[in-house]
């Protein structure tokens, strides 16, 4: 049960996701998102096993983006009209500006939550393999964004070794900030060069190995759509449903 979240084939996954943000924005209650983002969360609870610290690491700059929105509308919202509800150092605000505004700021949280819960429980080369086996990608395509992406922590540890080895060499570190960005051509001219002779040595294996960017039949790695898909589908549609539903039930319409 903890591991279905993780176990759905990625492209079924991005094409639920989709479909449930596309959905959640012909909705302008507040009620819909707010009750779409808490059974996210305790979808998430049930069926994914998610480092909840880094999710709460990356929820908090949405959350500030989702205040931001709450207390912006509120205070230059163009909408006059509706009842007064609560005014505050000369700022009157209505119950039609108030419900714009929390509108706005749970789509936010909903919309965050529903890329965080794809971005944490799908593998990127299974999603890769996954958009070609089911959707079709171009090979050349899918195959250069998966290098690319493999490449990231290389050149991670390489930016780290060429440091390192700056200050075997008695390198001074600046203190100014300009100085210190100035000296970044120190580190990036021969990271980049390494990196552009590691990418030909990838262009040439690739080459060597039959690589032609043609469409293929049969995969090393096939990542199949089977019962786990269907089922976990299901629980999203009717999460999306029992959302939308509610929320106009709430709303009074």
């Amino acid at each position: 049960m903890r591991h279905l979240l993780h176990d759905m084939n990625p492209s079924v996954k991005f094409i639920v996701v989709a479909v449930s943000m596309l959905a959640l924005a012909f909705f302008f209650n507040p009620w819909t998102p707010l009750l779409f983002w808490i059974g996210l969360l305790i979808m998430q609870l049930i069926f994914s096993q998610m480092n909840w610290k880094l999710w709460a690491l990356f929820m908090l700059p949405f959350s500030l983006g989702a205040f931001g929105y709450l207390w912006t509308t509120v205070v230059f919202s163009a909408v006059t009209g509706g009842t007064v509800i609560w005014s505050f150092a000369g700022i009157e605000v209505t119950d039609v500006q108030w419900n714009q505004a929390l509108s706005l700021a749970f789509r936010v949280m909903a919309f965050s939550a529903l890329s965080l819960a794809f971005a944490l429980t799908t593998d990127p080369v299974r999603f890769i393999m996954s958009l070609m086996q089911q959707l079709k990608l171009s090979p050349k395509l899918a195959y250069g964004v998966m290098v690319g992406y493999q490449f990231l922590p290389v050149l991670k540890d390489e930016f780290v070794q060429i440091q390192q080895a700056h200050r075997l060499r008695g390198f001074v570190a600046e203190v100014q900030w300009w100085q210190r960005l100035l000296a970044l051509r120190r580190l990036l001219i021969p990271m980049l060069a390494g990196a552009v002779r590691k990418a030909e040595r990838a262009a040439f294996a690739m080459e060597a190995r039959g690589f032609t960017g043609e469409a293929r039949s049969v995969f090393y790695c096939p990542v199949p759509v089977g019962r786990i898909d269907f089922m976990m589908s299901a629980v999203f549609l009717a999460l999306l449903v029992v959302s939308c539903l509610g929320g106009l039930w709430l709303s009074g319409k």
